[in-house]
């Protein structure tokens, strides 16, 4: 009996053996940034496909899961490894426009090829790509027998962090449009946030989280959870359809681009290009027609509700109106005049009647055609305002006819809008639904030679390398809340933690430049900046498109409106000099088409006194330096009018100390000394 009994425990434990020996096949394997700064691990355990990450030999993220779960079947475990290959890039390419005209992409790439174990024998494809300044990857789904329809239902990427660390994030839920205001706490303390989300994990080390080509898929965010392993781990939480599927799919398919950016300082978040460098090279063969410039609008008076943008008595999209703007932008060498409120749909509710704006008629009031040919006549063009009213469809069935009357008359940027957070009533703006929408306008807007400034936008994710006519967007609270936010406007911190946060993610188009904060329709709400640090804007919030957003009878006679004339819109270089997330910032920029360069700071509520170092200049020349900075007595809540102004010689080695009031700025336009 004893014998039958020991015999009968060996069995057993050779089984228990045999089901927990490690999986045959490939172990895990490293890929390292080219400076070897960066390690990436990336593996299968207990069946289930993980990545780790080394920053200079600490871990910044912690054993991270990955897969899916279908609508029929987990795809997150019972994998394999069956194969991996590697790769490496270096070179350069050039930006049509941008915050640097040269982009230098060097990585390493691993590719982990995986199988499910079960009868299906399903593939799933890991593709790393490891930068000096941050990794990428994204799963592929290979053309295979047992998949080719199917529906995801949960992306289970996580992003375990080793410590808590304070992040800014702007929540997802309860939010409309991607206009919250970011804030700083810790990453456990979150609600489920949207991305770029921008963590401080240390006084040298600064990550940001984002994805990179978003195309025919969900926009991502994440869900900070309290699993094993890490003090936070953050899951992927993808925009859902209305039904509740993420993303429907056909093999093969790719994801888009999961991005971790590792930094040792702020100013290195907004030099990097790792999200550029994920997306594909640019697909329009001649971008001779894509420009860049500066442009005024029949805009701002709308909301001090001087004009209405329906018919009446105080319509502001008349030939009249448009004709002043036409004027005052030629005096002023700006390229475009915005006019919106010109075509048919605004009378009534059109955030809940979309489905009645044209995109080619005008109001009666309002001589389209000739309006153009008058400003052509002068050297600018018209900015067509497309709001929806979130009626994807409608817009749809009239891109083509609306888009060739604009290419029939010359005009090559329009303006989009979806004040409606469901498109078609139904869809949310950045579920898979949303993104193809606005995929399809910019790629039709391609073929017409159309430029488009997006509001109300998907997440800005890089697509801009390759349909470089999509310029800038919103997707943030800009300027119109300093004109009707109840809280007042946004808070003086805001400029100082923009491009940091949603500036990473792409061109903003802020509308900055606003001079007089008179306010008698909603009195107490204005900028909570200083004018000069509304100057600062110019140059702190980037945009290929930028425009001059106040009254232009504001801008009359006034001698600061000069540095908006002049500042440039696409540059060569960019330089941040000095920065801290959310408190102050200094940027240099380089214009692309001479030698000038520019110099933005500003401040928070807190004054703040600055040193600018000019090493960034060449070598042996002097330069004229002419700057624009708080004047005596400037602060935001009570005088945010003096402005002082100086023309001072300086050389590379040079250095100038500069006070900024509460909320306030300063701009230096430098020259060479002739």
């Amino acid at each position: 009996m004893f014998k039958k009994q020991n015999h009968l425990c060996r069995c057993l434990a050779a089984a228990l053996l045999f089901v927990a020996a490690p999986t045959a096949g490939f172990a895990a394997d490293v890929v390292t940034s080219p400076d070897g700064s960066i390690k990436v691990t990336i593996g299968v355990k207990d069946g289930r496909p993980y990545y780790t990450v080394n920053h200079n030999d600490k871990v910044v993220v912690n054993t991270s899961y990955l897969g899916f779960r279908l609508s029929d079947a987990p795809f997150d475990n019972d994998f394999k490894i069956t194969s991996k290959s590697r790769n490496t890039k270096h070179g350069t390419w050039t930006q049509p426009w941008g915050e640097d005209r040269v982009v230098d992409c060097h990585y390493n790439e691993l590719r982990v090829n995986l199988q499910q174990k079960d009868r299906l024998r399903r593939q799933l494809s890991l593709v790393f790509r490891v930068f000096n300044d941050g990794l990428g990857f994204r799963y592929e789904f290979p053309r295979q027998k047992n998949l080719g329809d199917f529906q995801i239902m949960e992306e289970k990427t996580q992003i375990a962090m080793p410590v808590d660390a304070e992040a800014w994030t702007e929540p997802t839920n309860r939010t409309r449009y991607y206009e919250a205001l970011w804030t700083k706490a810790p990453l456990s303390t979150k609600d489920t946030v949207s991305t770029p989300i921008t963590i401080e994990v240390g006084d040298s080390l600064f990550m940001v989280l984002h994805e990179a080509n978003l195309t025919d898929y969900a926009s991502l965010n994440y869900t900070p959870r309290h699993l094993p392993g890490a003090d936070v781990t953050l899951v992927a939480a993808l925009t859902p359809w209305s039904n509740g599927v993420k993303v429907y799919a056909t093999a093969p398919f790719v994801s888009p681009w999961r991005t971790i950016t590792i930094t040792k300082t702020p100013g290195e978040l907004i030099t990097s290009k790792l999200m550029l460098n994920l997306n594909e090279p640019c697909k329009i063969a001649d971008t001779s027609w894509i420009t860049t410039g500066k442009y005024v609008g029949i805009w701002w008076g709308m909301h001090m509700r001087d004009y209405t943008w329906s018919q009446g008595p105080n319509h502001g999209a008349t030939t009249y109106n448009a004709k002043r703007y036409i004027d005052f932008a030629a005096r002023h060498h700006m390229k475009g005049v915005l006019v919106e409120g010109w075509n048919y749909g605004w009378d009534g509710d059109w955030t809940k009647d979309g489905d009645k704006f044209s995109f080619t008629n005008a109001y009666p009031d309002y001589d389209l055609e000739g309006l153009q040919r008058y400003a052509l006549d002068r050297g600018v063009s018209l900015v067509a305002h497309n709001e929806t009213g979130g009626a994807a469809s409608n817009y749809e069935n009239q891109l083509d006819s609306a888009f060739s009357l604009y290419r029939r008359l010359g005009i090559k940027v329009i303006k989009t809008g979806y004040v409606n957070p469901l498109m078609d009533d139904k869809e949310d703006q950045h579920s898979q639904y949303g993104i193809r929408h606005y995929r399809k306008v910019l790629e039709t807007a391609a073929k017409y030679h159309i430029m488009v400034i997006n509001h109300e936008p998907a997440m800005p994710s890089g697509l801009c390398r390759t349909w470089p006519n999509l310029m800038s967007g919103e997707g943030m609270r800009g300027q119109e809340y300093n004109a009707w936010s109840s809280d007042g406007g946004n808070p003086p911190y805001h400029v100082c933690v923009l491009p940091f946060t949603r500036g990473l993610a792409g061109a903003m188009d802020f509308t900055p430049g606003i001079f007089d904060f008179t306010n008698k329709a909603q009195p107490g709400t204005r900028p909570q900046t200083t004018v000069t640090k509304q100057l600062a804007e110019y140059i702190l919030l980037y945009s290929p498109w930028q425009m001059a957003a106040d009254k232009i009878e504001n801008y009359e006679g006034h001698p600061a409106f000069s540095f908006i004339e002049t500042v440039p819109t696409n540059f060569e270089k960019t330089v941040v000099l000095d920065a801290k997330i959310g408190s102050f910032l200094t940027i240099a920029r380089k214009d692309r088409y001479s030698d000038d360069w520019y110099v933005g700071s500003a401040t928070d509520e807190n004054p703040r006194d600055i040193t600018v170092n000019f090493s960034f200049l060449d070598k042996d020349n002097q330069y004229v330096a002419e700057v624009f900075s708080d004047g005596p007595g400037a602060d935001y809540r009570t005088n945010p009018y003096p402005i002082s102004y100086e023309r001072i010689l300086v050389k590379s080695n040079d250095s100038l100390k500069i006070h900024l009031a509460p909320s306030g700025g300063a701009v230096i336009r430098i020259k060479y000394a002739r």
